[in-house]
């Protein structure tokens, strides 16, 4: 997969969409010039094809299904889009009252109160807690079909930002599609499960980078043991790269979480590949010394050539919204999130340049 439990409500059908859903709709421009027109043929196109490949019924009731969650879902997060969200995953076993509760709940608030949203799944434990400190304007619940465990949380259930799923494939999709954070919290297989998973996304480029954070409450051995296994068994025995470990950070605070998430796009705005180019978007300019800077620091992560600063090049013009901010090009060779996020800390770090237009 690239770019994402509980079970209040007993639906397992998602509701229809209205009249304008199954209109044919005018052609609207995406990127490389394409059109929703063509992109829905050549999807129906594929469905039609179905009836010639033989399928089982259990095949095509999977596929069904799948192609069900995944219209419904977007068209709930659709007009949420402008509003950053962090994915929030732990136990869904940590009653109320204890000290990873309360930590997920102030965690929670503080991202709000910020300004982010918070994707949950739904369940009891952290992910309760986290619905209930974001409180239900500023979250999702993306639930999971299960005979047993959980439920949909009373903070979320019957909200219209509460999304079930009767497959995990699909549900972690917008758990990864959906956020620019993750935050993980102690848990068991299921909070591996999605912790791995987005680790795996960003190692191998299958997501946009984006800040992951290890909570646990101060003197917790939690996640400090976990590091240990990568390091004394997946680093030393050269199963993951030193700098993997990059990819994510350990705290033991509410506060120092939200500071890490929030610094992550204290400059940093947003990436896409542009003909083997990384451009990275960024909030505001920085200094041409700073650019100096990072090339004299890093430029041997990037033998390829040096980073640029400049303005939108002519692909992005498909981004409207986004052609006033400056970028810099990066000649990365996807071969290592570990040393991306080593760039993107740099920038971070650097004061703000004056506001002048970058080079074309």
């Amino acid at each position: 997969m690239s770019t994402g439990r509980s079970n209040r409500s007993a639906k397992t059908d998602f509701p229809e969409a209205g009249g304008s859903d199954r209109q044919w709709r005018r052609p609207e421009r995406t990127e490389r010039g394409e059109t929703i027109n063509f992109r829905l043929k050549e999807l129906l196109g594929s469905v039609l094809r179905l009836n010639s490949s033989r399928l089982d019924m259990l095949d095509l009731k999977i596929i069904h299904r799948s192609l069900k969650e995944m219209r419904y879902a977007f068209r709930v997060f659709k007009p949420y889009r402008h509003r950053r969200k962090v994915s929030v995953f732990g136990s869904a076993r940590l009653p109320s009252g204890t000290p990873l509760y309360d930590l997920a709940r102030q965690f929670s608030k503080l991202l709000s109160e910020q300004g982010f949203m918070v994707i949950t799944g739904a369940g009891d434990g952290i992910m309760r807690a986290a619905n209930e400190g974001a409180g239900r304007e500023n979250s999702f619940g993306v639930n999971i079909l299960l005979p047993f465990e959980q439920e949909a949380n009373p903070a979320i259930v019957d909200d219209p930002k509460l999304i079930t799923f009767k497959y995990f494939f699909t549900r972690k999709l917008f758990f990864a599609r959906e956020s620019h954070a993750s935050a993980v919290f102690p848990g068991g297989f299921g909070t591996h499960d999605e912790c791995f998973e987005i680790l795996t996304l960003l190692q191998t480029g299958k997501n946009n980078p984006h800040p992951v954070v290890m909570l646990d409450v101060p003197g917790g051995t939690y996640w400090r043991k976990w590091e240990r296994f990568l390091q004394e068994d997946m680093v030393a025995t050269k199963l993951i790269s030193p700098e993997d470990l990059n990819l994510f950070r350990i705290v033991d605070s509410a506060e120092a979480a939200v500071k890490e998430i929030a610094g992550f796009y204290r400059t940093y705005h947003s990436c896409r590949f542009v003909k083997g180019r990384l451009v990275l978007r960024l909030q505001h300019p920085i200094a041409p010394a700073q650019v100096d800077q990072i090339n004299e620091q890093l430029g041997h992560l990037y033998p390829g050539g040096k980073v640029q600063q400049r303005s939108a090049l002519p692909e992005e013009a498909d981004e409207p919204e986004l052609l006033a901010l400056p970028r810099l090009v990066v000649p990365y060779d996807r071969r290592s999130a570990g040393n991306l996020r080593q760039l993107i800390d740099l920038v971070n770090a650097m004061p703000a340049a004056a506001s002048t237009a970058p080079p074309a």
